[in-house]
């Protein structure tokens, strides 16, 4: 009889979700891997019934690590509805409050999520891979990032009026303005967040060059990618074009509004989430990943210059489009470091701090609007229908653990054939422990 192995909840991951894996009776053939998403939200229902404008503050709530992108992509759906200009001053103002969010989030997941296994080694003991146990030995990284952390939500609450479920985006603008006194904070303690990202740069190029041998031989699979950039391909998580990579490196850009026509939605009998793929390709050949991976991938260049030539340092190591599932981690890095450089530009511009960040001019009307911003996790796409009255009749919502389910279903089987039948851990040196 096959034997069937269920991990779930599984830990260390933004949400609810549990791994099963099937194998034959003799433990050497794979018959089946799958990642589940085990509960539901129902957002999409939430929402219907309720005035457009309300939908900014309700859909936040989806997330608690990355409530922001949640909260700009509606606001941006319904302004597409309605036909809303938002001033340029409130466009720069909302961009500083995605990449505080950037830049807090990336840390989070790099310090506390992904750090642990690379420290004290993937088979030391579970009880003592954790956040707490980094902080206790090694306190100097351990404060560093909490600093780095608490620099990111502080600047999204001084912005966003609370920094995990923040209230300032409305349809033409925000409600209030950045202050000056704010602007004036935030840049004292910018140089030393400067300096912290590089440190981060420093250990996490220690870890990929410690771990190369499992980063070039475990979960190398070409897949599609998706992620979010401007026509001439500049990396752009708060505004830009629906991006599509294939895995020999074509690149595809297309409008928000045109999505539908790029992404379709398959539901499977194991998960309650949709495993969104590229129409082009069918499913399930067209499954894709999304977030930092997918992001450098769907882009040609960083408009910052330190994380361009990362970029760039990159693809050197490991090719354009990189494939490798274990470079997330590099480009993640990447992303914060541009994260901190548009951090960077944005507090020192002087319409930061104007008080045009608002357009008088805004009216519900009757129609359809496609929001799309980049989260940490993947890219957001929010589709509202209104009524001529502001009230929503629809809404679908394509979040990044749909983009990601089934790129991830496809990495799981494709790591348990190697661990399992192909004995790929035998051959691969992992380092020793940073701690023991």
């Amino acid at each position: 009889m096959p034997k069937t192995y269920e991990v779930e909840p599984v830990t260390r991951l933004e949400g609810h979700g549990g791994l099963k894996l099937t194998v034959s009776d003799d433990g050497k053939k794979v018959l089946d891997a799958q990642f589940n998403v085990t509960s539901t939200r129902f957002f999409e229902k939430f929402v219907e019934g309720r005035y457009m404008e309300h939908v900014p503050r309700i859909t936040p709530r989806i997330c608690g690590i990355c409530p922001i992108p949640h909260h700009i992509a509606p606001t941006k759906a319904v302004e597409d509805a309605w036909g809303v200009k938002v001033p340029p001053a409130a466009e720069k103002v909302r961009n500083l409050l995605m990449q505080a969010k950037q830049y807090s989030s990336h840390v989070l997941h790099f310090y506390a999520l992904a750090a642990p296994d690379f420290i004290y080694g993937p088979f030391a003991d579970p009880a003592k891979r954790n956040v707490v146990n980094i902080i206790k030995d090694m306190p100097a990284e351990g404060a560093m990032a909490l600093k780095m952390m608490e620099y990111g939500q502080a600047l999204c609450a001084a912005i966003g009026g609370k920094s995990v479920h923040p209230i300032v985006s409305i349809p033409g603008g925000l409600k209030q303005p950045f202050s000056e006194e704010h602007r004036d904070f935030f840049l004292k303690g910018l140089q030393e967040q400067i300096d912290f990202t590089l440190k981060t740069v420093d250990i996490a190029l220690k870890v990929v060059s410690d771990y190369f041998d499992v980063i070039a031989n475990v979960g190398v699979l070409p897949t599609y990618y998706v992620g979010v950039a401007k026509e001439d391909g500049t990396h752009d998580i708060n505004d830009g074009m629906l991006s599509v990579c294939s895995p020999t490196g074509e690149i595809k850009r297309y409008k928000p509004q045109d999505y539908l026509d790029v992404l379709g939605e398959h539901v499977t009998s194991h998960n309650y989430g949709t495993h969104t793929f590229i129409r082009e390709a069918g499913y399930p050949e067209g499954v894709y990943q999304t977030g930092p991976l997918g992001m450098v991938n769907v882009a040609t260049k960083f408009r910052t210059p330190l994380a361009d030539g990362a970029l760039k340092k990159m693809r050197e190591t490991l090719g354009n489009p990189t494939p490798h599932v274990f470079a997330f981690h590099y480009a993640r890095i990447i992303e914060t470091v541009a994260a901190i450089e548009e951090i960077a530009t944005l507090l020192k511009d002087p319409d930061i701090v104007s008080t045009d960040i608002k357009t008088m001019d805004v009216v519900p009307r009757a129609g359809r609007g496609v929001g799309m911003v980049e989260a940490p996790r993947g890219t957001l796409i929010y589709d509202l229908t209104g009524d001529e009255k502001g009230i929503c009749q629809k809404a679908n919502l394509l979040v990044a653990t749909n983009h990601n389910l089934g790129g991830i279903d496809k990495l799981v089987t494709h790591v348990a054939k190697q661990i399992i039948e192909q004995e790929a851990l035998k051959g691969i040196k992992l380092p020793d422990p940073w701690v023991k």
